[in-house]
């Protein structure tokens, strides 16, 4: 069950219009393909920057 919610997290955007799409609504269509009729994703990154400090 956790890894249910867990995919649900992870966000991608469309390569062509990069319109994001959840995995959630992906997987609820019956072909994986963007409301602009481009097929190819790629997954979204986080907002939040990590910093590492220089040694």
């Amino acid at each position: 069950m956790e890894e249910s919610q867990s995919l649900g997290s992870v966000s991608y955007e469309c390569m062509r219009c990069g319109t994001p799409v959840t995995v959630e609504d992906l997987s609820g269509l019956p072909e994986i393909k963007c409301i602009c009729g481009f097929r190819v994703f790629r997954k979204s990154r986080q907002p939040i920057v990590k910093q590492v400090k220089a040694i």
